[in-house]
C-alpha cells in the first residue's frame, strides 16, 4: 500500500499539470491582449489604424511624423521664427513647445529647451512622451507627441541652462499659433 500512494500522487500530480497546463494559453492572451505592443493591436492613444493620416497630412508631414522621418537641415519653416506663441503638433493640435523655450542653435532644425507644461525636469504634464532610439548610429531618445504618437523629432544632453536639454524638433511636425496679445509671459510680468 505504502507503494501505490506515492504512484498515486504522481499519477494525479501529472494529469492535474496537464490539466492546468491546457487552461492558461486560454487565459493569457485574454488577460495580456490589452497590454501587447505588438503592431496587430490599436495604439493606447484616441487615434488608431482607421485614421487616414495621408489625407489630413502633406507627404512631407506624412513621412516625418508618421514614418519617423527627418526633414532636410536649414529647411524648415519654423528654424527662424521666433513670434510668441505655442508650436502645436500637426496631427492632433495639442500644445507641444512654447516659444519662450525656443532658442537658436545652430543645428539646422527648430530648438527648444523644455517641452510645454514641463516643471523643472518633470515631463508628467507635458504632451510628449520619450522613447529611446537608436536609428541615429548612436543611443538617442525619440520624442513622440503623447496624444497621437507622431514623431517629433529626438531629445539630446547638449542644450543650454537650466535643463541641459535640446528638444531638436522637426518643422514639419508642428503648426505655430500666435499669442492673443502678442506679448510673452516675460513681458507681462514687467
Amino acid at each position: 500500500m505504502s507503494r501505490l500512494l506515492p504512484r498515486f500522487l504522481v499519477a494525479v500530480s501529472q494529469q492535474h499539470a496537464v490539466v492546468r497546463s491546457a487552461k492558461i494559453p486560454q487565459r493569457i492572451p485574454l488577460l495580456f491582449r490589452c497590454f501587447s505592443t505588438s503592431p496587430g493591436l490599436w495604439s493606447l492613444t484616441r487615434y488608431n489604424k482607421t485614421t487616414d493620416w495621408q489625407k489630413k497630412l502633406t507627404p512631407e508631414q506624412y513621412f516625418v511624423t508618421r514614418e519617423k522621418g527627418t526633414e532636410e537641415p536649414f529647411s524648415g519653416i519654423y528654424l527662424n521664427h521666433f513670434e510668441v506663441g505655442m508650436y502645436h503638433c500637426i496631427c492632433c493640435d495639442v500644445p507641444l513647445f512654447s516659444s519662450e523655450a525656443k532658442y537658436d542653435s545652430g543645428t539646422g532644425w527648430p530648438a527648444f529647451k523644455e517641452a510645454h507644461g514641463t516643471w523643472e525636469r518633470d515631463e508628467s504634464h507635458a504632451s510628449i512622451v520619450r522613447r529611446p532610439d537608436n536609428s541615429l548610429g548612436s543611443a538617442g531618445t525619440e520624442i513622440l507627441c503623447k496624444n497621437c504618437d507622431a514623431h517629433l523629432g529626438h531629445v539630446f544632453e547638449d542644450g543650454p541652462d537650466p535643463t541641459g536639454q535640446r528638444f531638436c524638433i522637426n518643422s514639419a511636425a508642428l503648426n505655430f499659433k500666435p499669442r492673443e496679445n502678442g506679448v510673452s509671459d516675460t513681458e507681462e510680468q514687467k
